[in-house]
């Protein structure tokens, strides 16, 4: 007898105990359903061994313990809005995780272990308190990364950003199931404003052989591509955005600007991004 292993099989959604916790959840949800996949809630709370730093190494004094019992009020209060977010998610097939410390490699080791990771759009721009936890699965672990906006849906409408990079190509290459399912797919590239010489038809050839079929959208000019390329998508009706995401080191994206900013500051589909 032959069985079909599911293009995915397990989206992670990582949680805070606030209230960006039953979007975020919704939207992993959506992302499991479509492939019948497990969707895992991690509740990341703040980690004591944070402050082992800043109390200084063998020191317990009245302040610092303070400090340590907060932390750990904070972790279980935020528990247990994590656990109602998870219980009010109406799709069946899901697991919740409390992690505990060390809580930043636990957290390392979850992502390793998903097909895919969903955030909310604000910790993509570096607010509220999975910031930090996204800069980590993107950046550092190299997790393909779903960061979740309004009118996120499978089967719709995805567009490519396609520079010829291996970010890019890794993006589109982790994104197959999600551009199989596509009502329709569009490889957007502005071909000047790359060092590279590529061809947007190979990778179009490359989708067509593994069942995508997609138009290209030449984008004409150079300089600041990203949001040329995210107005491109919009005008489409993209649902999704699939795109490489630092191509370039982080600090200079920071200080200079670049595509990967452009994406998570503007407005625009759900971004589907892998580093």
């Amino acid at each position: 007898m032959t069985t079909t292993t599911p293009a995915w099989a397990r989206i992670m959604a990582p949680l805070s105990g606030g209230k960006a916790d039953a979007g975020v959840l919704g939207a992993a949800a959506v992302l499991a359903e479509a492939f019948d996949a497990e969707l895992a809630a991690i509740y990341v709370p703040a980690d004591v061994a944070d402050l082992m730093p800043w109390m200084g190494e063998g020191f317990m004094g009245g302040v610092q313990i303070a400090a340590v019992e907060s932390l750990k009020e904070a972790a279980a209060e935020g528990r247990a809005g994590a656990m109602t977010a998870f219980d009010a998610c109406p799709y069946a097939h899901k697991r919740f995780i409390g992690l505990e410390s060390p809580v930043w490699s636990a957290l390392s080791m979850q992502s390793r272990l998903s097909d895919v990771v969903v955030f909310d759009s604000d910790s993509a721009r570096g607010r509220g308190p999975m910031a930090q936890a996204f800069q980590q699965i993107v950046a550092a672990e190299q997790r393909p990364v779903l960061v979740a906006r309004e009118g996120l849906a499978v089967g719709g409408v995805a567009a490519i950003a396609w520079d010829g990079g291996k970010e890019a190509s890794r993006a589109m290459r982790t994104a197959l199931p999600l551009l199989q399912k596509a009502s329709k797919v569009a490889i957007l590239s502005c071909c000047a404003a790359s060092p590279r010489d590529f061809d947007p038809a190979e990778v179009q050839a490359f989708l067509t052989a593994r069942g995508v079929t997609a138009e290209i959208r030449l984008i004409e000019g150079g300089g600041e591509v990203g949001p040329a390329l995210l107005k491109t998508a919009k005008d489409l009706g993209a649902s999704l955005f699939v795109a490489g995401a630092y191509g370039h080191p982080r600090l200079q994206e920071f200080i200079f600007g670049g595509a990967t900013k452009a994406f998570l500051t503007g407005d625009g589909p759900s971004l589907f991004l892998s580093h």
